[in-house]
């Protein structure tokens, strides 16, 4: 990145790492972090994955989220827009959007390494 503030327009926001259920745009990536927004149609459980070496830190803009990990995908947290998440690195979840608006989260990570892993479940997590 250079060394100046920079502003990345709605517009010119990339297309990114999919994962069915989810459609990603990226703000800024570097080595150690990837910041973006994502979005979840209503109704709509994207596939299982994980994010590698990255820590998540999720904001929930609108909608509500729902997210299920650990064995079997029992482990599971709501949240609603104004809440924060956080997914650890290496954590296999999914995430739901149980409401019937469109889910909108602002996500920033920090690690390094590829940022997403589409897995066929959660075992083993």
């Amino acid at each position: 990145m250079e060394n100046k503030i920079q502003v990345v327009r709605k517009e010119a926001l990339a297309d990114t790492a999919r994962t069915p259920g989810m459609t990603r745009k990226e703000a800024f990536a570097s080595e150690q972090v990837w910041t973006g927004i994502v979005h979840t149609a209503p109704g709509m459980t994207s596939g299982w994955h994980h994010h590698g070496k990255y820590n998540s830190y999720v904001y929930l803009i609108s909608g509500r989220s729902r997210l299920e990990s650990g064995p079997g995908g029992g482990d599971v947290v709501e949240a609603e827009a104004g809440d924060f998440s956080f997914v650890p690195a290496h954590t296999i979840h999914r995430e739901g959007n149980p409401g019937s608006e469109t889910q909108v989260v602002v996500v920033f990570r920090v690690g390094v390494g590829e940022p997403v892993f589409n897995v066929d479940g959660p075992e083993g997590s």
